[in-house]
């Protein structure tokens, strides 16, 4: 790479970024696996220090952002959020009440905790509401996932770019952001977008259903079938697991039934007597092939027995939705082994609505799509959480102890009061703070690591050392004395509204993270050439990073709610357009009010 040694220190960075931001783009692989693979490159590039390289892992942001997710799991074990979300399941009025109130609830949660996570738990409750009240979830879903990013801005704690922005002012003027530093101008932001979605937003969206269980046309039964295993027959003495290597891909082997008992499919070495019922899944014209080629029997049980597998009590038909950072997410049913792993069968799945009735073994499930899957009702829940899905039925909210609530109130309000107030640095704080909820057993070692949304740390950890890669190596003074002087002969307010449109654009398309690590530096540095305080060009990039309104990509939280709201990639525009304008004006009076030029 003796070519490169010629060159700027900064072309290297460029073409690096650039790759991130296009593979970023393409969403062919994961996120935090490009920032890591960036990462070593400019390692290998000599752009980053070999003993710096994974420093960004110890990073303040990266452990707050951490003992944040811990901290908001506790909350939701103590019955916090359930106290808070109960209400809600007596609301009375229309679309714009429901559309309000919820979408208020989700912002002031995400002022405090995980963004996703505030959205997932009311998420199941609005539904709910939305079925109970004939309310198409398409008017509700949107506005609930852009009202968790607008209560993000309002604090430190409440989104990772706010985190990142406030170590990066500590970094160049010795002072983070404090805690409640982002509330005045976040507050204002956040009451007039739930005002404008609470009014006008959910009138922009269209009407559909969207639940894959009754949005859609798509009947489950119609899919299974019966088979009965003759006396003397050669499958007779096969292994569950066998019987289904037998059946085909064409056939899924959803249970075994022998006279009352119920076998389930986990119990692969089990073998198989004469009359013994398979349940299957199965198209008509492969279930008649199978049967005149195995001489088989249909329909092998009595006329005075239960006709539907769903009678069966210990099984649950439970339809979900997979999480953005689910370990479902990218696979398939297939290489999960989800029936002989998990216990569990796919039944169907709903992308943007559009139920795909083709055979699931081999769909690569996303992040957003609307799942119909079976198991023992015992075990379901624990496996849908292991694997990244959110039932979608309408959760039991917790009565819960109003010891633990207030307890978990207490705790995590004396850890923002330790930080408000200086005390101790705000990691330090929420780090004692999960230490302080283990040892009360408000949260076990397994959910504290299960809570962590480890891609996004993993992400953070590498991005850091990138964006300072690109600090270091002159490359973001370069980019911030061009938007400098382009903005050189106007008043230095265009430089600010260039920065907040820049910083939104970037978050639509890249997550928003990483766009709030690569901003900072060239936001300072436009700061700097224009001659004025840096201050309000760190917030217009916190802002502007967690303004992903117009793409489902964009944010966690618009990923979300795509599946189970019937959205098509063209409906977050129609909504997302003028909440980002109307976001981007009330950003830039309030900035120049709070942090002046």
């Amino acid at each position: 790479m003796s070519f490169l040694a010629d060159l700027p220190a900064y072309v290297p960075v460029f073409i690096v970024l650039t790759l991130i931001l296009a593979l970023f783009v393409w969403d062919r692989f994961p996120y935090e696996a490009v920032a890591i693979a960036a990462l070593v490159v400019l390692v290998l590039l000599g752009n980053i220090d070999a003993g710096e390289a994974f420093a960004g892992l110890g990073h303040p942001a990266v452990i707050t952002v951490a003992a944040v997710l811990v901290i908001s799991q506790a909350l939701v074990n103590a019955g916090v959020v359930d106290t808070i979300a109960r209400p809600l399941t007596a609301v009375k009025g229309g679309v714009m009440v429901q559309v309000m109130l919820f979408t208020a609830i989700v912002a002031l949660l995400s002022a405090f905790m995980n963004n996703v996570g505030a959205l997932a738990l009311l998420m199941p409750v609005a539904i709910k509401l939305c079925k109970d009240r004939d309310v198409p979830p398409s008017k509700v879903l949107m506005p609930m996932a852009f009202g968790s990013l607008l209560g993000g801005l309002m604090t430190a704690i409440g989104t990772p770019p706010n985190l990142i922005v406030a170590q990066y002012r500590a970094r160049i003027a010795d002072q983070p952001f404090a805690l409640f530093d982002y509330m005045p101008v976040g507050v204002v932001i956040a009451l007039a977008g739930v005002a404008f979605l609470g009014v006008i937003g959910w009138r922009l969206l269209p009407k559909r259903d969207g639940e894959l269980g009754d949005g859609i046309d798509f009947n489950v039964e119609g899919y299974r079938s019966e088979i009965r295993v003759p006396d003397d027959h050669a499958w007779v003495g096969k292994t569950l697991r066998e019987a289904a290597d037998l059946l085909g891909d064409n056939i899924t082997l959803l249970t075994i039934l022998r006279d009352e008992q119920r076998i389930p499919i986990q119990h692969r070495h089990v073998p198989l007597r004469a009359g013994d019922v398979l349940w299957v899944e199965a198209e008509a014209d492969a279930l008649k092939t199978l049967v005149e080629a195995e001489k088989l029997s249909l329909g092998g049980r009595g006329k005075d027995e239960t006709d539907t597998l769903d009678a069966v009590d210990d099984v649950q038909l439970v339809e979900c939705v997979v999480l953005p950072d689910g370990r479902i997410n990218g696979q398939t049913a297939s290489s999960l082994n989800l029936r002989w792993r998990y216990g569990i069968n796919l039944l169907a799945v709903s992308r943007q609505g559009q139920s795909m009735k083709t055979r699931l073994s081999r769909v690569k499930i996303t992040a957003g799509d609307v799942l119909i899957v079976e198991g023992e009702r015992e075990s379901l829940g624990e496996v849908l959480s292991v694997l990244g899905c959110l039932p979608l039925a309408d959760r039991d909210l917790r009565i819960g102890n109003d010891r633990r609530v207030w307890a978990g109130v207490g705790l995590f309000g004396t850890a923002i009061a330790m930080s408000a107030f200086g005390w101790v640095p705000i990691h330090i704080s929420f780090v004692a703070c999960v230490l302080v909820m283990a040892g009360v057993s408000m949260i076990s070692a397994r959910d504290a690591y299960r809570a962590i949304d480890w891609p996004i740390i993993l992400l953070l950890g590498a991005m850091i050392p990138v964006g300072t890669a690109l600090e270091t190596s002159g490359g973001a003074e370069l980019i911030a004395n061009t938007l400098g002087g382009w903005a050189g002969d106007l008043p230095p307010v265009w430089g600010l509204v260039a920065v907040l449109v820049i910083t939104m654009t970037l978050s639509d398309i890249v997550n928003n993270a990483a766009a709030a690590v690569l901003m900072c530096p060239i936001a300072a540095g436009v700061a700097k050439t224009l001659e004025v305080s840096t201050d309000p060009f760190l917030m217009a990039v916190a802002i502007g990073a967690s303004c992903a309104f117009l793409t489902p990509v964009g944010h966690q939280s618009n990923t979300l709610v795509m599946g189970p709201g019937g959205y098509r990639f063209r409906d977050y525009w129609p909504l997302g357009l003028p909440l980002q304008a109307l976001v981007g004006g009330v950003a830039i009076v309030m900035i120049l009010l709070i942090w002046p030029l």
